[in-house]
């Protein structure tokens, strides 16, 4: 029964505290918000006292009390050391604090007064402490555990605290002419500056009547501006309507010889305001009167102007220091999580518009959509490509009505990836592009770090393929530690690819090594996130300069490989690098000494299939026919002097001239010796070949009508292409 009521109680509390937390932030101004806070604890919880503390010049100060306890609320302010810091972090309890040696002037003036139970609720959230709220009781009341829902209440408090003095701050910068009044006071009030104006322009001109008209923009109206010179006679306001000629409204403006000369207050060519004569003593308004106004008018519109620039830096440099304020919470929400979700979540309040994060390859990782708006995020990725390779930064989703700016995310001259914006890159101020460069590095930031987590797995992948593929198996133990850890069983049965990515002419035109293999390894990034990442079951990894797939061998009966090696391709189109990927695949295996030979295997097998099977683009090396047999001899001393003796001087004579007496004898062989064949695939005269053919057989010593001699050249052939070159 005991529980049941406590339950209760508590399910009363959070009730209490939800309502209140909704309430607050419906209230405008940060003084209702607060008594509210301290009126309804009161009147729920039928506590003696609540009161609002705030820190303010490293001292506690009471901001809002409710109850009749002077004898704690006489004893603010109180200095901010002589308190506990846990003051401002968490809830506390009187139970908590008399349990504790904690040094506290606060809690020994509680525990001294007749207050018999108290707690207290830290007023904080990510980026801002303003202080705690304290409720206490005259009487023993039993406190349940509350503290983690206190905490929350007390995040949600600041949270509304920081809205009502956001919502203060925008009826501040609404006036319209009384805001610009307070402000243009920088050395000495700006009513003295107007009436110092007036004064002068009146004696000036021999006016009996002098005054300054300021323009409001979100009126329309020009209103009077306090002090004038003489007695008011004018009307207070000038209601612009839909004739927006000023002459309409002044009719002596800038006009001499009349009773009355009016003269427009001007910044940047935009009239802001006018100042105003009248009832001249004797005659009327002269040009000498038009030049010492417009003399005024100047001095004016320079102290508008200081007092314009003034307030902008004086914005600015808040501004700037809330943008510091919320760069050092990414730069904690990077520590706190691997991900983006939470960096995209608050640079979306940041910037109060959507956004949308890509990785490099334009693929959306996470997104904040203003509205709810998720359908028109696959429309921007279309966009954002065609934006990408245009170097363009400014997308429009017309059918959205909505307007984005791309932009990249680098880490020195790597790209990492792109962060689209709900803003409209031309419209940008200088502040809005300090904030895009913070949210680009906290971006950098993250995927440098998931890149070294990546690059760690990369590694670890490299050295495990580099033992498993090794010919003598050092330390097998390893080896199963490693399959181990990627989740792999490398005793079921698997095959050995080897990929080969060979570069355009136009491609390697002008680079050097290192450039070439940069471009090699964009296009490998390309397959593994469009190719392997989609099939989980396989490893891919780099092994002395060449790319590696260890697949399982049930792949083979699903129709896996062609669609395998056409994915490959795409992927390699996708980078936007012409080249031509070529796959070898090895026999199967179950056992850790197989996958060497596997490896090997697949090794001949891309050897044969860059110089026979380039159209196919992909062999297996079982289904090679005499390839499998002449694989055993491939690497013994008599297949060298044979390659040697057969071929070699062929290839030498070849070197350095026009005539590849190579590959005319390889044609020759292919075409069983049919010269008329021959010269038609080779596209020379039959005279030209038979000419070859002579050289030919003048430099091996032997008639190629010979069926012996063929046989062998033939087989020699077979040798060169699995081993790719002449040792």
């Amino acid at each position: 029964m005991a529980e049941a009521q406590r339950e209760k109680v508590i399910r009363k509390v959070e009730q209490h505290l939800r309502k209140t937390s909704r309430q607050l932030i419906k209230i405008d101004t940060e003084e209702q918000a607060l008594q509210y806070l301290s009126d309804s604890f009161r009147a729920k919880l039928y506590c003696d006292f609540v009161g609002v503390v705030f820190v303010e010049n490293a001292h506690f100060v009471p901001k809002t009390w409710s109850g009749n306890i002077n004898e704690v609320r006489d004893s603010f302010p109180l200095r901010v050391d002589d308190c506990s810091a846990q003051l401002l972090e968490r809830s506390l309890t009187d139970k908590e604090v008399s349990s504790a040696a904690v040094k506290c002037k606060l809690f020994s003036l509680l525990k001294s007064s007749s207050v018999q139970t108290w707690f207290t609720v830290p007023i904080k959230d990510e980026l801002h402490t303003f202080g705690f709220c304290m409720i206490g009781f005259l009487r023993y009341v039993p406190l349940f555990e509350m503290g983690k829902h206190f905490d929350e209440f007390g995040k949600d408090v600041a949270l509304a605290i920081s809205m009502t003095r956001s919502k203060e701050m925008q009826l501040k910068k609404i006036e319209g002419i009384e805001w610009i009044t307070k402000n243009l006071s920088i050395d000495a009030p700006f009513e003295e500056s107007i009436e110092e104006i007036t004064t002068r322009a009146g004696k000036g001109t021999n006016a009996e009547f002098a005054c300054i008209y300021l323009y409001n923009d979100p009126d329309n109206c020009f209103i009077f501006q306090p002090p004038s010179y003489g007695k008011m006679t004018a009307p207070k306001q000038v209601k612009i309507e839909e004739n927006h000629l000023l002459k309409q409204y002044f009719p002596f403006l800038e006009k001499t010889g009349g009773k009355q000369l009016t003269i427009p207050i001007s910044i940047d060519l935009k009239t802001i305001g006018v100042l105003h004569v009248e009832r001249k003593k004797s005659g009327g308004f002269v040009e000498e009167d038009l030049h010492m106004l417009r003399l005024l008018s100047n001095h004016i519109a320079a102290i508008l102007e200081n007092a314009r620039l003034y307030n902008n830096e004086k914005e600015n440099r808040n501004r700037l220091h809330f943008l510091l304020q919320y760069q050092q919470a990414l730069v904690k929400e990077t520590v706190k999580q691997a991900g983006f979700s939470g960096i995209i979540s608050m640079l979306g309040e940041l910037f109060r518009s959507s956004v949308v994060l890509f990785d490099r390859f334009m693929r959306p990782l996470t997104h904040v959509m203003d509205g709810g708006k998720e359908n028109l995020i696959p429309h921007l990725r279309t966009e954002a490509e065609k934006a990408r390779r245009k170097s363009h930064s400014h997308i429009v989703l017309a059918q959205f009505n909505q307007t984005f700016s791309l932009w990249p995310i680098n880490s020195g001259s790597d790209l990492l990836g792109y962060l689209a914006v709900g803003m409209s890159g031309d419209k940008l101020d200088d502040y809005d592009k300090i904030m895009i460069e913070m949210a680009r590095n906290i971006c950098s930031i993250q995927f440098i770090k998931q890149k070294l987590v990546l690059d760690a797995t990369e590694q670890a992948k490299e050295n495990f393929i580099s033992k498993l593929l090794a010919e003598e198996i050092e330390n097998k133990e390893s080896i199963l530690q490693y399959a181990n850890l990627f989740l792999w069983d490398l005793y079921n049965p698997h095959r050995v690819a080897l990929l080969a990515i060979i570069l355009s002419e136009t491609e390697l035109a002008g680079c050097n090594l290192l450039e070439q293999q940069a471009k090699k390894s964009i296009i490998w990034d390309y397959i593994k996130i469009f190719v392997v990442e989609k099939r989980k079951d396989m490893l891919a990894a780099t092994f002395k300069e060449q790319y590696v797939f260890i697949v399982p061998a049930e792949k083979d009966t699903q129709g896996f490989w062609p669609d395998f090696y056409k994915d490959i391709q795409e992927a390699a189109k996708r980078s936007g690098i012409h080249c031509d990927v070529l796959l070898g695949v090895g026999g199967k295996t179950d056992n850790i000494q197989g996958y060497y030979v596997s490896g090997e295997q697949s090794r001949q097998a891309l050897n044969i299939v860059q110089s026979r099977f380039k159209e196919k683009g992909y062999a297996f090396f079982e289904e090679l026919g005499s390839y499998t047999i002449l694989h055993q001899l491939e690497n013994a001393q008599a297949t060298n002097l044979f390659l040697e003796h057969q071929l070699g001087r062929l290839e030498k004579y070849s070197e350095g001239k026009n005539m590849d007496l190579l590959h005319t004898l390889r044609v020759y062989l292919q075409n069983n010796g049919n010269a008329k064949s021959t010269a038609e695939e080779l596209f020379i005269h039959r005279s030209s070949l038979l000419y070859r053919l002579e050289k030919i057989e003048a430099l091996l010593g032997g008639d190629l009508r010979d069926a012996e001699v063929r046989f062998n050249l033939m087989m020699a052939f077979k040798l060169y292409d699995m081993r790719g070159k002449m040792i």
